[in-house]
């Protein structure tokens, strides 16, 4: 296999197109400072409002996208994914208004969705006609965010999932069992050729459904002929690279997520790593020789956490870990669901403020999504969340922003018993209701952050890892201080712990964080 680049010469550089070269790399400040992100995981799958994985789930006969799309738009046989795409407009997408919106939540960091599994571009793709500039909202719409997210002072992410396209669509191949249109076919199989006098004549669907294959024994994530996955032919690897050279290079992001296992196709191709490879060395180019690029993959080996950051999904780590992660999770669905909202099923910001410091205790980040209708205009329980989350981050965010794990990342019974993660992570959620026993700690400047996760119905707050004589608490106590509130706090420090007494009336919400200065309690 070639080391060059997708799509044509490589960027020289200092990294090579293998996981030796790539483990030079280092997690860039920028990234270990910012701790929350934020992600509009929004394209085509949004216009119908029936959440996640509309796309493949159309094609899968009873299924709840199935029974809505044929009530909706028609049959699959007839009215196929690529006939949404066509109609969706995101008539109502204001991205510096969103932008404003994100950075007001205390986000540093903003992602756009540039593909999904749908395989379906959200640029102005050379590689994949089937894009948003040709079709649907005919508008560059990852162009139109990188430009809103920079003017917002926000580093600029995007991410990829379209590797998974050729399994992930493979339902489109069948047709019902039963019923009137038993053993008609569904659209995936159709070819350029039979597009004439339709609206979509001179596409290929084959471009967009990538099904000229026969199909694998149901849905593999991984690459592996003998657990019955269909395997890429070589051709739909190239031009998966391609496009996300292009990518790279035509909006300069500073973070690529890559919804994978390891690195796109791994082990079947190599393109993933010669990806890694130009995307480091072309960040290194542009700034001076500084490697401030972050590239996320999931299910990593001990090795391959070396090469780019760990992302777990819907999931947070168990302790603290030595090089720098992240979770991505969403307050709802990860493709907006309109039966999510009519109930008010959103994450509340209570939940999310716990798993931010949670997870920032254990040296991560937090990339939420916050997902959008078709129209691109976020609903009524949504700005209310970002509204109130972003009124707590701005009363907590001096702890979190910048700080680093401490000698210990919390105490109290959320620690004893945590859900282990399952394959890409999916444990979050399982360690609540938090008591006020629950504590989390960062340290930032010669000061420890201690996030109580609870307020105690007493009004005494007990720290046992920093009693007096506590191994990594060897220094003094000199001052606490509740964030918010006007005036330090009264707190004695025994054996058994550092007991703070906090005000009567409770000040912040969700979670509530106590500023410890002193000689000697920072860690290097």
């Amino acid at each position: 296999m070639s080391g060059a680049s997708p799509s044509g010469a490589a960027q020289p550089g200092a990294f090579q197109p293998t996981w030796a070269s790539l483990a030079q790399y280092r997690v860039p400040d920028w990234f270990r400072d910012a701790k929350f992100g934020m992600w509009a995981h929004w394209g085509p799958q949004c216009v119908p409002e029936q959440g996640d994985w509309y796309a493949r789930n159309m094609y899968i006969e009873g299924q709840r996208a199935y029974v809505s799309h044929v009530a909706r738009y028609g049959h699959p046989s007839r009215v196929g994914f690529k006939d949404v795409i066509r109609q969706w407009r995101a008539e109502s997408w204001r991205p510096d208004e969103l932008l404003a919106l994100y950075a007001q939540a205390g986000a540093q960091y903003f992602m756009a969705l540039a593909n999904h599994h749908d395989n379906f571009d959200l640029w102005d793709s050379a590689h994949q006609p089937w894009n948003s500039v040709r079709l649907g909202p005919r508008k560059d719409l990852v162009g139109g965010w990188a430009r809103a997210t920079r003017r917002a002072g926000l580093k600029f992410g995007v991410s990829v999932h379209a590797a998974h396209a050729w399994s992930w669509y493979e339902p489109s191949q069948g047709a019902d069992t039963s019923g009137p249109f038993k053993g008609v076919p569904y659209d995936g199989t159709l070819t350029l050729a039979q597009g004439k006098g339709t609206w979509w004549e001179g596409l290929d669907p084959q471009d967009l459904y990538a099904q000229a294959h026969a199909p694998g024994r149901g849905l593999q994530w991984e690459w592996d002929a003998a657990k019955g996955s269909s395997v890429p032919s070589t051709a739909y690897c190239e031009k998966f690279g391609a496009r996300t050279i292009e990518l790279i290079d035509k909006y300069d992001p500073d973070l690529v997520y890559f919804d994978d296992t390891a690195l796109p196709l791994w082990p079947v191709s190599d393109v993933g790593l010669r990806i890694a490879a130009h995307f480091y060395n072309r960040n290194m180019a542009r700034r001076g020789g500084r490697l401030e690029a972050v590239l996320t993959g999931k299910v990593l080996t001990e090795e391959q956490r070396r090469c780019m950051v760990w992302d777990i999904e819907r999931g947070v780590a168990t302790d603290v870990l030595p090089l720098p992660w992240q979770t991505d999770t969403c307050i709802g669905e990860w493709h907006y669901s309109r039966p999510l909202y009519m109930r008010h099923g959103y994450k509340t910001p209570l939940a999310v403020a716990q798993m931010l410091v949670d997870i920032v205790s254990k040296n991560g980040n937090l990339m939420l999504n916050v997902p959008l209708p078709g129209s691109g205009e976020p609903d009524d329980d949504e700005v209310s969340f970002v509204t109130d989350f972003g009124r707590w981050m701005r009363a907590n965010g001096r702890a979190i922003y910048g700080s680093r794990p401490w000698a210990v990342y919390g105490e109290g019974p959320s620690t004893a018993a945590q859900a282990p993660l399952r394959a890409q992570g999916f444990n979050e959620g399982q360690n609540r209701p938090y008591t006020a026993e629950d504590l989390r700690f960062v340290q930032k400047d010669g000061k420890v952050y201690a996030f109580a996760l609870a307020w105690p119905a007493d009004g005494k707050l007990t720290i046992t890892a920093l009693g007096a004589g506590a191994p990594h608490a060897a220094g003094a106590v000199e001052r606490v201080e509740l964030l918010g509130a006007p005036t330090p706090l009264a707190f004695a420090r025994t054996p058994a712990g550092l007991t703070v007494t906090l005000p009567e009336r409770r000040v912040g919400q969700y979670v509530y964080t106590l500023e410890i200065s002193g000689q000697g309690l920072s860690h290097t």
